[in-house]
This record gives structure tokens, sequence and C-alpha cells, in this order.
């Protein structure tokens, strides 16, 4: 991989007016269908085969206006009055009539005829009926709805539009992105030192979310593609396309400060760096792709519409970046003197040092093997080990660690961690476990307007029925009965609605309205909880299980639908799919990290801590989105049951972004120990290389999802809350505190793999081993033979490893 990659970053560099032009023609291309095909966005959740889908399309073919998204107007008298005085009750009559006539109406409830009105009578609730659903209304026609309510306020009435025809709020603009962006270049001038170099992996994330946004825009003409999966593959790409660049980006600059020449440093940085960046890209891919097993289209479309963000974040990190390097040439390399030359030098200089001393230890062994021919294997790398932490290595106790006697942060942090290993993962473990504990009461559901904002139509209209007539009222469900099989179909009728009016939990039944021929029946029920409540969903499932004695009773074919049962029944799937995707995800990383680090314990940390960051980050979202805790400071309009798609959604992010830390962290500490380090030695060289990219990705990452928080929809909202909390607990506790301390702890054992399993695993070369080999032998690099190379993040010359390959 490596190889091919070198290649493609020299020739990206040699043609860079060609691959920007490229890049560019692409962006066209998609404007041009956006403009071309181009259509609307549809949030609407389905479960195809589902209990309550199948009788929603049944619905949709026998009685459309039922089958169609509705509307409420909820009607509230001036204080001391009733609604069904006589001028208030023609007030309320006019409005609906108006209501009728609006566009995409088919039909209207009048609630002085129909006699819906609270037990107080201060309040009246109307029913606005559309013959489509939620994402086929026009974009005036809700406009249109309430511009209809004027004679009920020229009354005097409080008059509130509201209903599943509304949703439950969407995101506010753009602002969101910008404000992550913003935060993303104050990082990147920090982390690189020049606002010049910090532009860079901006511009060319901006222009990967730009190609996927404007490509699914083009697609909504032809396939269902909903908002949030726009606002996710927004959030994915321009996180992972900033971290992707960052990565590579830097490696050029170290190489830079190295001496190397630009063209030879961007093939090589994309070659090893960008190998990383390939491999934790398709790590993301394929766990959002995953998705596609919970065989829900909504959660399909939104982990497809991710994965091509990432995807696209990929090819303009190993294309364009390295283009857009050979346009900048000399200007990216750090300055003399600069605080960036001055810690690249320092750490050359280090490593100088520590090849130099490796060559004598290994000199000095081999004379006493000469004289010793029974030497062990296993003694002679206690020898190894002893001489070279004996003599002040980076390991040793008089070792310097980096730039300066202190060393750098990372490895600073690292030290600490791997001082008292033990005491170190014992103390995260903890704390994690700690956090996590609030996950045990992790509640779901699909979001309505009790969550949309205060001050939104919606949420008030949500409240006044809840208030006065009941939380049922705002989530209805319509059984259908179809009766064509029942001997007396108006006999079954009247049975069922009888039946129902008995049913605990049901607070109202409305009156059954005849389909077709009176082959079937649509009865409404209200109950007595919310569409979110257990209650309700407990509700249904009695309907359900009672459907067989109705039929061996009545002849009569019983099924429940509308939005609250589709809901309930998306909410059960994601459920039930949850446990078999995390098995897929955890063993999928095990399979990833074992043909990568080709080792044993390695994958397992990962897995490990993988799922301790997934546990601590649900812990975190019940503790805000449920319990309430620091809810009015980040937003939240109401606590209650989270999104149903966030575990699931969460995972596959979560398990791809952890996998690249874990990537760019532990090649390096490999990387070491393969060149002849002890294993504290390699953990403190992977801190001390690897730590401030990754928490400069870390950081931007956190920014671009935190973001998404303050302004996000409903849905949104608690995802981006997860994803930011889940990236700071995973790169700072687990992946820069908790992996060094159990790779210390377990010493060589961490990089131990079977024998049989070592002949059998293919070498993948992420770290660029067989292009050092090339370019050691004056193969590739053109700045000389014996030239210091990148792998993993240090510098090294081609030298035998300690497992024995090259």
């Amino acid at each position: 991989m490596a190889s091919l990659l070198h290649r493609l970053g020299r020739g990206s560099f040699r043609h860079r007016r060609a691959v920007l032009a490229a890049w560019l023609l692409a962006l066209t291309a998609v404007i041009t269908c956006v403009i071309a095909f181009g259509g609307t966005t549809d949030d609407e959740f389905t479960v195809p085969g589902s209990p309550a889908q199948t009788a929603m399309d049944t619905l949709k073919k026998e009685l459309p206006s039922a089958a169609g998204t509705s509307a409420q107007i909820v009607f509230v008298a001036p204080a001391g009055h009733h609604i069904t005085e006589p001028r208030y009750a023609r007030a309320v009559s006019a409005t609906m009539a108006e209501a009728g006539k609006a566009p995409q109406v088919v039909g209207v409830t009048d609630p002085v005829q129909g006699k819906v009105i609270s037990p107080d009578r201060t309040t009246a609730l109307g029913q606005v009926r559309y013959q489509v659903t939620r994402a086929g209304l026009h974009d005036d026609s809700l406009t249109s709805l309430e511009g209809t309510t004027r004679p009920a306020r020229d009354a005097g009435l409080t008059v509130r539009v509201g209903g599943s025809a509304y949703g439950s709020g969407k995101s506010t603009g753009h602002s969101k992105e910008l404000m992550g962006a913003a935060v993303a270049l104050l990082v990147l001038t920090i982390t690189f030192g020049s606002l010049f170099a910090a532009g860079m992996p901006l511009l060319t994330a901006v222009t990967g979310v730009a190609v996927t946004l404007l490509g699914l825009s083009a697609l909504t003409g032809v396939l269902t593609i909903s908002g949030t999966a726009s606002s996710l593959a927004s959030m994915l790409g321009l996180a992972v396309g900033i971290d992707y660049a960052l990565f590579i980006l830097s490696r050029h600059r170290s190489q830079l400060a190295g001496g190397m020449g630009t063209e030879e440093s961007a093939a090589r940085a994309t070659a090893t760096a960008g190998s990383a960046v390939v491999f934790a890209g398709l790590t993301v891919i394929i766990a959002l792709c995953g998705l596609a097993v919970v065989r829900i289209p909504f959660l399909t479309v939104m982990g497809v519409g991710g994965a091509a963000a990432v995807l696209v974040a990929v090819g303009v990190s190993t294309t364009l970046l390295p283009a857009l390097m050979g346009f900048a040439g000399e200007r990216l390399r750090p300055r003399p003197g600069s605080r960036a030359a001055r810690r690249e030098q320092a750490a050359h200089g280090e490593q100088a040092t520590h090849r130099e001393q490796a060559t004598h230890h290994e000199q000095a062994i081999h004379h006493e093997q000469a004289g010793r021919p029974g030497q062990s294997a296993h003694g002679d790398e206690g020898q190894r080990g002893e001489h070279r932490e004996g003599s002040g290595g980076a390991g040793g106790a008089g070792g310097s660690g980096g730039h300066g006697a202190r060393g750098t942060m990372g490895e600073r942090w690292g030290r600490i961690a791997v001082r008292r290993p033990l005491l170190t993962l014992s103390a995260v473990l903890i704390g994690l476990l700690a956090v996590a504990v609030p996950a045990r009461d992790l509640q779901l559901a699909l979001p309505d307007n009790g969550s949309a904002p205060a001050g939104s139509g919606q949420r008030q209209a949500y409240d006044l029925v809840s208030e006065k007539f009941g939380p049922g009222f705002n989530g209805p469900l319509l059984v259908l009965a179809d009766t064509s099989r029942a001997g007396n179909p108006r006999a079954a009728t009247a049975t069922l609605v009888q039946d129902l009016k008995a049913a605990d939990g049901v607070a109202a039944v409305g009156e059954p309205q005849g389909i077709g021929h009176g082959d079937a029946a649509l009865i409404q029920v209200v109950p007595d909880s919310g569409p979110s409540d257990d209650e309700t969903e407990e509700l249904v499932e009695r309907i359900r299980d009672e459907a067989t004695g109705w039929q061996q009773e009545t002849g009569a074919k019983v099924s429940v639908t509308g939005t609250t049962a589709v809901n309930i029944d998306v909410s059960a799937r994601l459920a039930s799919s949850l446990l078999p995707f995390a098995l897929v995800v955890v063993g999928l990383s095990l399979l990833l990290l074992l043909l990568v680090f080709r080792s044993v314990v390695v994958p397992l940390k990962a897995s490990v801590g993988f799922l301790l960051s997934v546990g601590a980050t649900f812990g975190a979202v019940v503790a805000v989105f449920q319990w309430g805790w620091l809810a009015s400071a980040l937003g939240v309009a109401e606590t209650g049951p989270v999104v149903s798609i966030l575990p699931i959604l969460v995972m596959a992010v979560l398990f791809g972004l952890a996998m690249d830390y874990e990537v760019f962290m532990v090649s390096r500490m490999r990387e070491a120990h393969a060149h002849g380090a002890t294993p504290r030695e390699a953990v403190l060289a992977g801190s001390r290389h690897a730590s401030r990219v990754v928490t400069a990705a870390a950081l931007i990452m956190f920014a671009v999802f935190a973001s998404f928080v303050p302004g996000g929809s409903t849905m949104l909202k608690p995802i981006a809350f997860a994803l930011a909390v889940g990236v700071l607990i995973d790169a700072f506790l687990v992946r820069m505190t908790l992996v060094p301390a159990v790779l210390a702890l377990v010493g060589r054992a961490g990089w131990w793999l079977p024998k049989w399993l070592d002949r059998l695993l293919p070498d993948l070369d992420i770290e660029g081993e067989r292009l050092a080999a090339d370019a050691g032998k004056g193969g590739s690099d053109r700045d000389g033979p014996g030239l210091p190379v990148a792998i993993g993040g240090a510098f090294t010359q081609d030298r035998p490893r300690q497992d024995g390959r090259r």
C-alpha cells in the first residue's frame, strides 16, 4: 500500500495543476447535477415489513387521507370564558372551514361539531388531514394553513398550530459548520505555528464536504435522503477531512525540517501517514456501511452518506493535498529558528542518537554471542534491553526524552501513564465505569413535537394538548380492522370498539370509519400516555397480542398503525439490532488491528477500550438528555428518551474514530519496538511523536461535533453531543492514557504473535517498511542513499528489525 501511495503522492505533486483541475471539474459536475436532478429531503421513518408499516401501506391504497400526515389547530378561550360560547364557537368553525381550503388539505375535523372540547371547556382541538406525508408537503402549505387562523385570532382566541406535519424542529442555518471550522483553524495554527500551513487542511476538508453535500443534494431527486443524513455527512466530512490532512501535512513538515526535498517529502508523507489515513478511513466506511444490516432505509442512507463523506475526505487528502504541497513548495518548510523547526530538529537529533546507541549495542551483543555460542534468543533480547535502558535511552532514567530535558508534553504525559501503569489502568477503568453507570437507564424513542424548541408553535400546541386533553392526543394510534372475512362486519367492528374502550391505558376511542365497500374499518385509539412513553408501547403490544383472539371471535384481522406505532416499531428494530451490530464492530476491529499490528494484545486492548468509550459516552448522554444535567446550558428543550438511532450510529462513527487514534498512536510505538526499542521506550516514542497530532485531531473533532449541539435539530443534537464527548474520552483517556499503561504493563508480550499466525496473515505494510528498505538501497530516495526515512513517525535507517522482518 505504501508503495502505491508513494507513487500517487509523487504524481499528484508533479501534476498538481491537473489534479486541481480534476477536483474543480468534479465540483462543477455535482453543481450541474444538483440543478438538473436535485429534489427535497425526506425525514420520514419507515421499517419495510414491520406490522405498523404494512398496515400503513394498506391505508395508503384504501384510504390515502388517513395515511398522510396531519396538523392540529388548538383554540384557547380568553381567561374567564368558555370555547363553547357562541361567538367563539362560530370563530372556530369559520377557521376550520378556511383550513379545509388550504393547499393539499383533504379534510378537517371541526371540534365544535365533533365535540373535541377539553373537560374545562376552555380549549378546542381541530384536526387537519393531508393526503401526503410530511416530506410531500409543499414549502408554503403549512404557512398557508397558519394564515387561515385569522378569524379565530380576530375573535380574541389564542391559536396554536402543530401536529406531526411540523416535525420536531430543524437545524438552524450553517453557523455551526462555520463555528467548528473557526476553532479548527485556531487549533491548526497553534499546531503548525503557521497560518499558511493551517489553512491547507481546512481548504481540502471544505472541498471534500462541498463535493459530498452537493452530490447528496443531486441524488435527492431520485433517492430518499433525509436532512439528518446531509448534516451527518457534513459533520463527519469536515471532522475527518481536517484530521486526515493534518496527519499527512504534519509528517510532510516534519520531513522538511529534517532536510528532505519537497517532492520526495510529499510522496513519503502520502506513503506513510497516508497509509494510516487510508486504513483509518476504510474502518469508518465499513462501520457506517454496516448500518445497512439494521434494514431501516433511513439509517442505511445516513450510513452510506457518512461513508461517502469519509471516502471523499480520504481521496482529497491523498491527491489534492499533495498537489497543494506542490504549489506551496518551500513555504511549508519550518523557518530556521522557529518553534516548529527547533522541535523537529531536536526530535531528529535524538533519534540519530538512539540509532547510534542501538548500533553499538548490537555490535556488543554480536561480539558477546561470538564468545558464547549457546546464548539464547531470549537472553539476547534481555541483554539488549539492559544495555539500552542502562545507557540513558528514552526509557532510562537519564533519557532526554524529547527536545529539551523535560521532553514534549505528549512524552511527559506518557511518562506519567507508564510510571505506575497498574495505578493508571485502575484509575482510568474506575473513572470510565463510573461515567458509564447512567447508561443503564438509557431509554430510546423517536423525537416528537414534545422535544421541539420551547418557543416554537408546534411545541406550544403540543404542550397545550397534553395539558388540556392528555398526552395521548399528541400521538393517537390507528387500529385497522379487516372485516372482509367476518360473518357480520358491523358487529365485528362494534365488538372491537367495545373491547378497546375497556382496555387498560386507553383514554378515548373514536367512531369507526368505514373503508372501501365496508370490508374494513379504521378506529382511532387515544392512549393515556404520550407518544414516546413506555406505557404507549405496552398498549400497542397488548392490542397486537389480543388480535389473534379477536380474529377467532369475530373473524376481523386487526393491526395497529399510525405515526406513533411506526415509530415504536423503528425503535424496537434498532434496539434488537444493537447487540449484533456491536459484536460485528468489535469483531471487525479485532481482525483489522490484528492485520495491521500483528499482535494479539493490541487488538484486544483496542476493542475493550472502544467498549469503555462507548459506555462512558452513553452515560454522559443519559445524564444530560434524560436526567437534565447541564440541559439548559446545552440548549436541551426537553428531557426524555434519547433518539433511537443514536446508540447504533454513534457506535459506528466512534468505532472508526477510535481506530484512527489507535493506528496513529500505536503505529509509532510498534515501529520503535520493531527497530530495537524496549517496550517502555517504544511507548514513550509513540507518545512523543504522535500525541501532539492526535491531540490536535481530537480537539478539531470535538470542536466540529460540539458546534452542532447548540443549533442542531432535536435528532442531531444528542448525536453531535455523543460524538463530541466520545472523541474526548477515547482520544485522551483511552488512546493516550490507557493504551500506554497497558503496553508498558504487559511489556514484550504486547507485540507477541504466534508464528503460525504470523505466516498466515498478509503484510499490509501500513507503515511503509518495504518503502524504507527500497530507500535504504537507493531505490526510491532521490535525496541520496542512507538518508533516514519516515516510518511510523520515526526517522530510521534500514536495518534489521527485532521481529526478523524487513
